[in-house]
């Protein structure tokens, strides 16, 4: 079914139903933003995704069908995450995040040991850095579509991308991966 028809089901019949399938949908994607944007932290990634669609919920009549469902998602996961890192009164310290990926995967190890390799790369980007690379990157969204997920100015995200590109290729380079 259609975003709009489920979000119209939730709306005039209360259908949860209608919400389960739009959170289904799209719980991975908005799991993997988060992911990346806590540089890795499955529990707090995990947490601040359904927080995201609780808020979701509980504000869909404000979802104003200017932007597509997914976008309007990315917002309030950002914004979530952004009410977490003022709620801790915390800067994101680059040095302290500890990557668990090893430790929680039974995975083959080259591939274990890259994506331990990527969450520490972008452990190395500045917070607005790392969300502009990952909805950018990962997410394959447009620059319109970031700028209205962050807020920020068109010229800054593309700065944020590419600057977060060049800190990620540097890190990887001095880590034995050359292109």
């Amino acid at each position: 079914m259609h975003d709009i028809a489920l979000i119209s089901q939730v709306l005039i019949f209360g259908n949860r139903r209608a919400f389960d399938s739009l959170v289904k949908k799209y719980q991975g994607a908005v799991r993997r933003f988060l992911l990346s944007l806590t540089a890795g932290d499955r529990a707090l990634s995990d947490d601040l995704a359904q927080e995201t669609f609780i808020k979701a919920y509980t504000s869909l009549e404000t979802f104003k069908k200017r932007s597509n469902f997914l976008t309007w998602l990315y917002r309030i996961a950002y914004n979530v995450f952004y009410d977490y890192i003022r709620s801790r009164k915390e800067m994101l310290s680059m040095d302290d995040d500890d990557c668990e990926l090893e430790s929680q995967h039974q995975e083959a190890p080259s591939e274990s040991y890259v994506k331990a390799d990527i969450n520490e790369a972008l452990k190395q980007l500045k917070p607005n850095e790392r969300t502009c690379v990952t909805l950018h990157l990962m997410d394959d969204l447009p620059i319109d579509e970031i700028v209205a997920i962050t807020n920020l100015p068109e010229g800054t995200v593309k700065s944020h991308i590419a600057r977060g590109k060049e800190k990620l290729a540097t890190f990887l380079r001095k880590n034995g991966y050359d292109r």
